[in-house]
């Protein structure tokens, strides 16, 4: 499994690269507002950092397929690792249908539910982004949705197909799932267990998992035997 680091906090960024860990970044429009900056300088500065992909969200006030269309275009134009970040609806499928179709990559967000997950991925997302933590603040087990829309995907992309009745098959789905709203190691133990491909992650997740008191523990050890020994 992949990170994507999920943030518009662009020193969290610079950090999270310098330890060549992750492979991406994601947005909204509430990070990009937490940032105090412009959507495009926050996204054109946070390019020349990471050399992966990177969500940029059309507007929260956009709800029509055409404006979504619009807006996506311009965020693809900013730079050739643009990922369009668009709202899992009626209209979020009819705009991701039309910019697949122009080469242009896809996020569909808001996930609840595998339904959602498996129509994204039909009409050509190129990532889902189901919201684990958000189900979990609402008495839901968040990992659940991963398992089913990991389990629905693999089925569906099988390498032995399924003839319906029709004469079509089921099968080919290339889409990637991003598992979002992680809130802590534990998440991303499990996401990675069902086998996800991406999780996108607060810098603070990243500290988490890299913290152990045994290490601590174990660095202080070797210090205090090496200068027991050899001195400072």
């Amino acid at each position: 499994m992949r990170f994507f680091l999920d943030t518009a906090n662009v020193e969290d960024i610079k950090k999270a690269n310098d330890m060549g860990v992750i492979c991406g970044v994601t947005t909204n429009p509430s990070l990009i507002a937490k940032s105090g900056r412009q959507f495009e300088d926050v996204i054109k500065e946070i390019t020349s950092i990471v050399d992966g992909a990177i969500s940029g969200e059309v507007k929260a006030t956009t709800t029509d397929a055409e404006g979504m269309i619009k807006e996506g275009r311009e965020i693809a134009k900013i730079h050739p690792n643009m990922v369009v970040k668009i709202p899992t609806t009626v209209e979020g499928l009819k705009a991701t249908k039309v910019l697949s179709s122009e080469g242009v990559k896809t996020n569909l967000t808001l996930v609840f539910n595998p339904t959602q997950a498996l129509l994204a991925a039909r009409a050509g997302a190129t990532y889902v982004s189901p919201f684990l933590g958000r189900l979990d603040d609402i008495s839901q087990n968040g990992l659940d949705l991963i398992a089913d829309i990991v389990e629905i995907f693999e089925a569906g992309g099988n390498d032995t197909p399924i003839i319906r009745a029709s004469g079509d098959f089921a099968g080919g789905i290339d889409t990637q799932i991003i598992c979002a709203s992680v809130r802590n190691p534990i998440h991303v133990i499990e996401c990675a267990k069902m086998g996800a491909d991406i999780a996108t992650i607060p810098y603070n997740v990243i500290e988490q998992m890299m913290n152990h008191p045994l290490t601590d523990q174990g660095i202080a050890k070797f210090q205090a035997d090496y200068k027991a020994v050899f001195g400072e």
